[in-house]
């Protein structure tokens, strides 16, 4: 036998036994494992390969320990602030929207904080400015958290100005995605690495014996200073951010909070950061989580994280909960357009109900795979009277917001990735002040868009429609 239909041969036992495990032995959703199955028929040996880098879960043990901090870090959050009871929410007449506090406050232990400032950063020149402010003053510790760090000039500037207050006995705490830096050489971290008072570490560093690692990355962009400011949104650390790069011009958006809620963005990288080097920084409460009980500002705010290590779809959840509020608009940005089910059905229940709804997606793609698959769900929004606005460059920000009343910001993005494979994190701002301001942050954007509209969606060729087909069959398990 010819070894070429040899190996074409075993590849398709292999598969075979693939599409039983699928089937049979695992509690996927349905669509996921058809579109496993169709991988694996079409793909015979590079579907295996795929399934093993992509398709398998966080080994048992490794989500057992998740959940065990998981379920520490709650008993830490109890003593940080007490999460208000059911009863006390539905008391409380300042609180607009119970149910979404209650949601939250029971699946994803999240404090509800109506002290704080927030600041909305969308230049990310200008994020950064603030953040090396913020590093210059500070006096006790700095613990940041991204999926990217490049080796660039805004890089090394802001890793340079870690290892000065680290050399003057800040304590600093840098951790990594291993994959979403895996193209960044680690000399960069050599100097923070040697300053006196300087930790580096990685998110589930890569090797070849945890393939299903690069499955379940560490998406969330946080920074924590003195446990009194956070930061957190779509901004990593690089000069692309900046626009220097392409695809060109770049947009994003991230948050600068003061407050209460800063203790529960703090909670996050405490449970990472114990996660990846055994470093129990939670025993020290006084440190990292000061009371923030000081008045700040009068923004309502929920911290919520999500991630494979939780049984719930928190953000996502939460980012349903907001459409089925909404009773007269509701404005979206967001980088990709893969949903599932829930969210789709979601979002065309509120557009059929009359709501005003606006998607805003990048007119220059960064990964084409993940544009053609979401062009392709784009004629199902026009259908169902939504418009979709083509931005004119890159739009990295992940944002929806409400009826001048709810507002989500985060690192969230309206894919299968982000609601179920990454870890998360989004700020859920309530009332009037931050959702005017990024309505009219939405509205800004769309004088520079583009208007996709049905005629010209239904003239964009047999091969781009060949190409949205086939990158779709995928689409539950990219």
């Amino acid at each position: 036998m010819d070894p070429f239909i040899r190996l074409i041969a075993v590849g398709y036992i292999i598969n075979f036994i693939l599409i039983i495990v699928v089937v049979c032995f695992q509690r996927r959703d349905p669509t996921v494992s058809v579109a496993w199955v169709l991988c694996f028929i079409s793909l015979p040996i590079l579907g295996a390969v795929l399934f093993l880098i992509f398709g398998l879960g966080l080994k048992r043990r490794t989500v057992r320990r998740y959940a065990q901090k998981l379920q520490t870090d709650t008993e830490y959050a109890k003593k940080l602030f007490r999460v208000k009871s059911a009863y006390e929410i539905d008391q409380d007449e300042s609180i607009q929207f119970p149910d979404m506090v209650k949601y939250f406050s029971n699946v994803a232990n999240s404090g509800y904080s109506t002290n704080n400032d927030v600041k909305v950063f969308t230049d990310a020149r200008e994020k950064y400015d603030w953040l090396l402010k913020d590093i210059a003053e500070a006096k006790e510790t700095i613990n940041f958290l991204y999926f990217i760090i490049r080796d660039d000039a805004i890089s090394n500037t802001i890793l340079a100005a870690l290892a000065k207050k680290a050399n003057e006995g800040v304590e600093v705490r840098f951790m990594y995605d291993s994959f979403g830096s895996i193209l960044t050489s680690r000399r960069i971290f050599r100097k923070l690495k040697h300053a006196r008072k300087g930790q580096v570490a990685e998110f589930f560093p890569m090797d070849l014996f945890s393939l299903s690692k690069i499955n379940h990355r560490n998406h969330r962009k946080i920074v924590v200073i003195d446990g009194r400011i956070a930061y957190l949104g779509g901004m990593n650390i690089g000069d692309e951010y900046m626009g220097k790069k392409k695809p060109t011009p770049w947009r994003d958006t991230h948050l600068r909070l003061t407050g209460a809620a800063v203790a529960d963005v703090q909670k996050y990288f405490c449970l990472d950061w114990e996660f990846s080097t055994g470093e129990k920084l939670t025993n020290d409460l006084d440190k990292f989580f000061h009371k923030n009980r000081e008045e700040q500002g009068n923004t309502p705010v929920q911290i919520v994280g999500s991630g494979p290590d939780s049984p719930e779809e928190e953000v996502k959840d939460g980012m349903i909960k907001i459409l089925n509020h909404a009773r007269q608009y509701t404005y979206i940005q967001t980088p990709y357009f893969v949903p599932d089910k829930a969210f789709m059905t979601a979002i065309r229940m509120a557009a059929q109900s009359g709501v005003d709804v606006r998607v805003m997606i990048p007119g220059a793609p960064d990964k084409p795979y993940v544009y053609y698959t979401t062009m392709s769900y784009m004629g199902e929004l026009l259908d169902a009277g939504i418009r979709v606005f083509l931005y004119p460059g890159f739009i990295h920000s992940k944002t929806i917001v409400a009826d001048d009343a709810l507002t989500t910001i985060g690192t969230t993005n309206i894919d299968i990735r982000s609601f179920v494979l990454h870890f998360e994190i989004n700020a859920f701002l309530y009332g009037e002040q931050c959702a005017v301001e990024n309505r009219d942050i939405f509205l800004k954007d769309q004088y520079k868009c583009v208007e996709l509209t049905k005629e010209a969606y239904d003239r964009r060729g047999v091969w781009n429609i060949m190409k949205e087909g086939f990158f779709r069959l995928f689409s539950q398990v990219m």
